[in-house]
């Protein structure tokens, strides 16, 4: 398993790449810069499931920084006061800082389903989805970031359960546990596939492709109520 400075060193330089490649195709400078942050910052993603104190630490504060830089647009277009706006911004950075972390702490397990491809799709669906930008390739480049980033910590781990001496190849026994599909837990399988599931549904109806579902609820009258 490769270890955390080596994961924010290789996502970084990817990120470098990746926002050089975006600026030179035309993309405006600060956003090519910013995709490639996220790229940078992506590749610590998966050890949000780590138990291993200092680090989660720091993953979960920057997470918790940035998710909502990136909702201030969308939360601008509600219609909220700049007020508003603050309060919503603190109780995001709140909620993940000390709630989802907890909720990290207390139902996953490293190298578990969030060490997997599903969840580096929803990680990538996130990151669309929290920004708001009329130009969808815009919203398409940040989470394109967060992808690559998330997928370079999956494959350096597979990188690192390689052991080779001479002509001799050797797997170690977390060989296959990052590049997955699934897990040896179903439950926790079902769980990341229907997160996965749901944001899928969310990104078509916010692009148009599908239609979002509406719950008529016909509530009985009583007769005091009825109308005349």
């Amino acid at each position: 398993m490769a270890a955390f400075a080596q994961h924010i060193q290789f996502s970084s330089v990817l990120g470098a790449g990746y926002s050089g490649a975006l600026w030179w195709f035309g993309t405006e400078p600060t956003h090519a810069i910013l995709a490639g942050v996220l790229c940078g910052v992506s590749g610590m993603l998966p050890d949000l499931d780590s138990d291993s104190g200092k680090p989660t630490k720091e993953i979960f504060g920057i997470t918790a920084t940035i998710v909502p830089l990136l909702l201030i647009h969308r939360l601008r277009n509600l219609g909220m006061t700049p007020e508003g706006v603050i309060l919503t911004a603190c109780a995001v950075y709140l909620a993940i800082r000390f709630g989802v972390s907890w909720l990290f702490k207390c139902f996953t397990v490293h190298r578990g389903m969030f060490h997997s491809l599903p969840a580096a799709l929803t990680a990538a669906e996130i990151a669309f989805l929290f920004h708001h930008d009329p130009n969808t390739n815009g919203r398409l480049m940040l989470a394109g970031g967060v992808l690559i980033g998330f997928l370079s910590h999956l494959l350096l781990d597979e990188i690192y359960s390689i052991n080779a001496s001479g002509l001799r190849i050797r797997l170690n026994k977390s060989a296959g546990s990052a590049l997955k599909l699934f897990s040896s837990s179903l439950p926790a399988t079902l769980v990341a596939y229907l997160i996965l599931g749901s944001l899928t549904y969310l990104v078509g109806v916010d692009q148009g492709y599908l239609q979002p579902i509406h719950l008529n609820v016909n509530l009985p009258q009583t007769a005091g109520f009825q109308q005349h």
